[in-house]
């Protein structure tokens, strides 16, 4: 019901075959010729899943295909809302198929899941505050997804977010912490969304640097600890400046291709 109850189960799956194969945004563009340090990104990784552990996360991890680069970033196959998981339907070429995967397990553990295959969605572009669900508008998430979500959903609130397609995601230029604080990436945004997200939290203002270093993609974990980038530091300051507890880790070869931590992660459980 939220990104910030404490999480209890989680989805990942490891960079094996991370790859900038086509440039679908601006940080693969600034890294497609440097490339990706594979036995890198897994070490950093592995330290990402040893912290969720230490900090009692069920980390559950995907198996990796060589046909999919991007599966590190299980956070857009899906979303969990109350007790249901969706399954999205994928965007791009690059990534369609990794859903597939997704839904193997949610049969083999015999959990039931919608699937929503009719209209275009990523759950990239989802964020959950409780009664309230804000969906980014995006070159992966259309207008339709929401009026589907809409009615599917009579007990929540559905508000369409759009944003400057270039950011692909709702979650790379705004993400709720707390019920009372959000980061966002103003820039993105018109001055309607930045009015009406300012009326609702108090908002911490991400930098152009930081954006570009995903600084918005944080992860809560729940009692106010906040898995966040050592590079980011003033958000990390204004994080700990309103009484979070900021755990550093660095999976900044991971980013190269456009996600943090949230966009690494499928949460599955979280509990009040």
């Amino acid at each position: 019901m939220s990104e910030y109850d404490v999480l209890k189960k989680v989805l990942l799956c490891q960079p094996q075959y991370m790859a900038i194969r086509e440039i679908i945004n601006e940080t693969q563009e600034h890294f497609k010729k440097e490339g990706i340090h594979i036995e890198r990104a897994l070490e950093q990784h592995a330290e990402f899943v040893r912290i969720l552990q230490e900090n009692n996360v069920d980390v559950i991890l995907l198996p990796f295909h060589k046909k999919y680069p991007e599966q590190v970033f299980t956070r857009d196959v899906g979303f969990t809302l109350g007790q249901t998981i969706f399954v999205a339907k994928m965007a791009t070429e690059v990534r369609s198929g990794e859903e597939n995967i997704l839904k193997q397990w949610l049969e083999d553990e015999e959990i039931s899941y919608y699937n929503l295959i009719e209209e275009r969605i990523e759950g990239g572009d989802v964020v959950i505050d409780q009664n309230t669900i804000y969906v980014g508008l995006s070159n992966r998430t259309d207008e339709k997804a929401v009026e589907q979500l809409q009615r599917l959903l009579n007990n929540f609130k559905i508000i369409p977010i759009p944003f400057k397609e270039k950011y692909l995601h709702l979650d790379c230029i705004f993400n709720i912490v707390s019920p009372e604080v959000a980061l966002i990436y103003k820039n993105a945004l018109t001055q309607k969304e930045i009015n009406f997200f300012a009326a609702r939290y108090d908002l911490i203002e991400v930098s152009e640097e930081e954006q570009f270093q995903l600084g918005t993609n944080v992860l809560s974990i729940g009692n106010k600890r906040i898995l966040s980038l050592p590079v980011n530091i003033n958000v990390n300051k204004q994080l700990r400046n309103r009484g979070f507890q900021v755990i550093e880790v660095d999976i900044t070869e991971i980013i190269k291709s456009g996600g943090s931590f949230r966009c690494c992660t499928l949460p599955i459980l979280r509990e009040a």
